[in-house]
């Protein structure tokens, strides 16, 4: 892995990588890039704060936070960033903050978004940026804002709601990713990808003149996908020729073993404490 002046620091994730580390389920990277620290996404909130300062991160230096969408495990430790914080902009969909419900297997209902003490931490001590456009935060890291379905395998991934009753289907317009340019390609940063990881690519695609994917990185959300949408997955992944595939979190285990097995040299794990360089010259 080269050298650079950007890295990625897995802050919260299912798994965890050394000694005195948590893992939860849920998603945290802290970006480093251009002189600037951006948190994304804040996990569940009882691992945040720990793993942070055991790896030597000092969230109240965050000059950004993002949410890559509005669900509890990667919004629950928001309220905690922003009080260690200096006011950083947190920049969200304002669907993020909508109600949010899952579908049991007995047809009963979960409340799956972000809390009401999260929501409000925005509103007291954060400058919120409204992202439903392409959205550039500092030293060419960029987000996606909303990202257009246009496969006909992918779906959100899971029986989501805007209501308790689960009659409204929730499509989750506020899922987005972030990416940066390299020379060696663009690296992308999922949430969830509820979007559908190749949806997520391909709209990157068209945002930087199709540039090829050296990198990406984040939960690809595949935990419930069946035989198909894996196979069709993987194919498109392999037309993709991407050359470090990082998956975690809600990819799910049975789909990290087959992309561990179709790309065995060119995909890993990246359990909390990995740590990932991005290239030191961005593309302007």
């Amino acid at each position: 892995m080269p050298e650079s002046d950007g890295r990625i620091t897995v802050l919260v994730e299912n798994t965890a990588g050394a000694s005195g580390l948590l893992g939860e389920h849920g998603l945290a990277l802290w970006i480093e890039i251009a002189g600037k620290r951006i948190l994304f996404d804040t996990g569940q909130g009882n691992v945040l704060a720990p793993n942070a300062r055991r790896l030597g991160i000092r969230l109240e230096t965050a000059d950004a936070i993002v949410l890559s969408h509005g669900h509890y495990d990667h919004t629950g430790g928001l309220s905690d960033a922003l009080h260690a914080g200096r006011r950083p902009a947190v920049y969200a969909h304002p669907a993020a903050f909508e109600p949010k419900y899952a579908r049991n297997a007995d047809r009963s209902a979960r409340d799956v978004g972000i809390s009401t003490l999260n929501a409000q931490a925005v509103r007291d001590q954060a400058e919120w940026v409204r992202v439903e456009e392409p959205t550039e935060i500092c030293g060419g890291l960029t987000l996606t804002g909303p990202i257009p379905r246009t496969t006909d395998f992918e779906d959100t991934g899971g029986a989501f709601f805007t209501d308790a009753e689960c009659t409204e289907p929730d499509m989750m317009p506020d899922d987005q990713a972030a990416f940066v340019q390299t020379p060696d390609g663009t690296v992308v940063i999922l949430g969830c990808a509820h979007a559908g990881v190749i949806n997520t690519v391909r709209h990157v695609q068209t945002l930087t003149d199709g540039r090829a994917i050296h990198t990406v990185i984040g939960g690809m959300h595949l935990v419930n996908a069946g035989p198909d949408r894996l196979d069709k997955t993987v194919a498109a992944l392999r037309r993709l020729d991407i050359q470090r595939l990082l998956p975690c979190h809600c990819t799910g285990f049975a789909a990290m073993a087959r992309l561990r097995h179709e790309f065995p040299n060119r995909c890993a794990a990246c359990p909390v404490g990995t740590v990932v360089e991005i290239n030191e010259h961005q593309v302007p």
